[in-house]
């Protein structure tokens, strides 16, 4: 006579649990824009340790990475600097219709690496003691022309061209500014704040109304292979979780 073996339920549940969690689990590509890549490093283990899924990320300018996207490249989502681009691969098929959300504001900074070159006014752009103001393009970067906005608005945009070097990216500006090739830079706050405080250098953060918000976006693209894990991750980029972590780099939120 055979005896019924009696199985916790809680057990079978477990058991249940990791024999069904390796399949359901997905590995996406995500496609962030440079500002954000800071973030993403805390970001990214926080949700695979949640979901069980992975994260790929891939780094580069909005532009860049909408550029490969339009030329195939796959990837399951999108992080962008803006909102255009978003908007545009939505337009275009690319991107999923209504998936498009603003998950942070980003902010700017005037930085350099010499502790006592900027001011917390940002006066030192009308001292004119310096050599060299690197910023990202304009034509291709959020962050150039909340640069070039805030330039025009302090009435020295035209006065100051022959001192100012672009940069392809706010990723490269930055780094002109950190191996001091250039004296101080327009940069993301994201770029030298952790936890909420600048860790190095000289700075300056330029208050809110000196340019139009920089409203980065977040897409689920159309080409997803991993549609439901990407999904996992969107949703966990809204989360007061994930809004904690991004506060620590200087980011603001939509109605905050």
């Amino acid at each position: 006579m055979s005896i019924p073996l009696r199985v916790p339920a809680a057990l079978i549940l477990l058991l249940c649990g990791l024999m069904i969690s390796p399949a359901m689990a997905g590995e996406i590509g995500v496609a962030v824009a440079s500002n954000f890549a800071a973030p993403m490093e805390r970001l990214v283990p926080l949700f695979q340790k949640e979901s069980g899924h992975t994260v790929k990320v891939s780094l580069g300018s909005s532009s860049k990475l909408y550029a490969q996207i339009k030329g195939g490249a796959v990837f399951d989502a999108f992080l962008s600097a803006d909102e255009e681009i978003p908007k545009r691969l939505m337009q275009e098929g690319l991107a999923v219709g209504g998936s498009r959300f603003v998950y942070a504001t980003g902010r700017l900074a005037l930085w350099s690496a010499q502790p006592n070159l900027v001011d917390d006014n940002g006066a030192v752009l009308n001292r004119g003691n310096f050599s060299v103001l690197a910023i990202a393009n304009p034509l291709s970067s959020p962050y150039g022309v909340a640069a070039k906005e805030t330039l025009t608005r302090l009435i020295m945009w035209n006065a100051i061209q022959d001192k100012l070097t672009k940069g392809d990216t706010v990723a490269q500006t930055y780094q002109m500014a950190a191996t001091e090739k250039a004296d101080l830079a327009f940069i993301a706050l994201s770029q030298v704040m952790r936890d909420g405080k600048v860790t190095h250098g000289s700075w300056w953060i330029v208050p809110p109304e000196m340019h139009k918000p920089i409203r980065q976006s977040a897409v689920l693209l159309s080409g997803a292979k991993e549609p439901v894990a990407a999904k996992a991750f969107l949703a966990f980029l809204q989360s007061e979780k994930a809004r904690v972590v991004m506060r620590g780099f200087g980011y603001e939120f939509p109605h905050e």
